[in-house]
């Protein structure tokens, strides 16, 4: 069995999600979110993401993870501080040396949802049909557990299967 970590970065609310695999099987364990003050500073906010996800890999403590890569957006500030918080989602799974593997956003729908530029509602509801008893907490933590069926999907290729 192999616990699987899902990771959908934001500076204002980051979304994680847990399964399980074995063999062929996936199961939901657990997902949230972990908001952040916008009114205070990143540096504040940065810390909040790290600590809050230091608990979730301690208390669930997954063997893998997966993030989405990151898309260029318009707006350089809102760029910078996504990659900022990216930095801390991709780091604190490495700091339990846990594998961290990036996914386009594309590959996540489509390996979900069977269409590359499907819409964040259908991304959910399929989350919520192949992962029976889940109810995603907002989109961010129903994005994470996509993010981690798609590594369940394509871990084999990417050399991450124990």
């Amino acid at each position: 069995m192999i616990r699987i970590l899902g990771l959908d970065p934001s500076l204002s609310s980051t979304g994680w999600g847990i399964i399980e695999a074995e063999n062929n099987r996936v199961r939901y364990v657990a997902d949230g979110f972990i908001p952040t003050d916008t009114k205070a500073p990143i540096a504040e906010r940065l810390a909040t993401i790290n600590k809050t996800l230091h608990d979730v890999i301690e208390f669930y403590k997954p063997d893998e993870a997966a993030i989405e890569q990151v898309f260029l957006n318009s707006n350089a500030v809102s760029t910078i501080k996504l990659g900022m918080a990216r930095g801390v989602v991709i780091m604190t799974p490495a700091m339990f040396q846990i594998p961290v593997t990036e996914y386009e956003p594309n590959k996540v729908k489509k390996a979900v949802v069977g269409v590359g530029k499907a819409e964040k509602k259908q991304v959910e509801t399929m989350v919520k049909i192949l992962l029976p008893g889940c109810s995603p907490k907002n989109n961010d933590a129903a994005d994470a557990l996509a993010i981690a069926l798609c590594h369940f999907q394509f871990r084999n290729a990417y050399g991450t299967k124990k």
